[in-house]
């Protein structure tokens, strides 16, 4: 529960991009509809349904290298996993059928998508387009506070070395900006294209084995963002972003 204490209140001046609207400089909570604990960890909704669970464990598992692009995903096999019923397992892979995750053949079943040259480029592309637009219109909304937890996720993506926590830590970070750029629709189109993603997770990481070899896109986003250079926030982000995409490419075509 919130504390019923009044909340704290400070200028935009103190710390935020727009000095003209006062801001919350209470402790950071989660929100009602938050996903995750005060401790940073996902939590499960109470009335979460078992095809979104079966999603999640068909998405780890993806993470995981489980299961592989090409790989098959039987039905049957899938239940005895997951220790469900069929019915939820045919309604997980409907949904990541349609998500991109997974596609499906006449009498064969479904197979995780096998990972490609045209879709890295357009999901590349399609992801700049609403990263560029979400900062241009989140900073007057951003706080101080803001920056510093994003950067602090963004090292936190650098540094980790499992899949399943960078996949996690990427939804968080980009929250804060779209959260704030106030565009629901374009936050949910963004988070659908990182869910197709995670199919390449486990190929980045091989990419880049190391935190010290790994594109810094999100801390060099933030760096200069917080300081309201925003065009060359967008265009470090760019580089680096790109620097990735195209060793991914370049995998790919060998």
């Amino acid at each position: 529960m919130r504390s019923q204490q009044a909340p704290a209140w400070r200028s935009r001046s103190q710390g935020c991009a727009n000095p003209q609207v006062p801001v919350y400089a209470g402790p950071i909570l989660p929100s009602a509809g938050s996903l995750y604990t005060r401790n940073g960890m996902r939590r499960r909704p109470e009335n979460e349904k078992t095809p979104t669970v079966v999603i999640r464990k068909i998405r780890a598992a993806i993470l995981d290298e489980v299961f592989l692009p090409g790989d098959w995903l039987p039905e049957l096999d899938l239940a005895k996993r997951f220790h469900v019923s069929r019915s939820p397992i045919r309604e997980a892979l409907q949904a990541l059928e349609k998500e991109g995750t997974v596609v499906t053949e006449t009498r064969k079943g479904a197979m995780v998508k096998p990972l490609s040259v045209k879709e890295v480029l357009d999901i590349a592309e399609i992801r700049l387009d609403l990263i560029t637009f979400a900062v241009k219109t989140a900073y007057p909304h951003l706080s101080a506070a803001d920056f510093d937890r994003a950067y602090e996720l963004a090292k936190k993506i650098t540094q980790s070395n499992s899949t399943k926590e960078q996949f996690e830590v990427n939804h968080r970070f980009w929250d804060i900006i779209f959260e704030a750029s106030r565009r629901p629709v374009r936050w949910e189109i963004f988070k659908q294209l990182d869910d197709r993603t995670t199919r390449y997770y486990p190929l980045i990481l091989r990419l880049f084995p190391a935190p010290k070899t790994r594109p810094l896109q999100r801390e060099a986003l933030v760096e200069f963002y917080r300081k309201g250079k925003i065009d060359e926030a967008l265009a470090a982000f760019k580089n680096f972003y790109f620097e990735m995409v195209h060793k991914v490419i370049a995998y790919l075509e060998a």
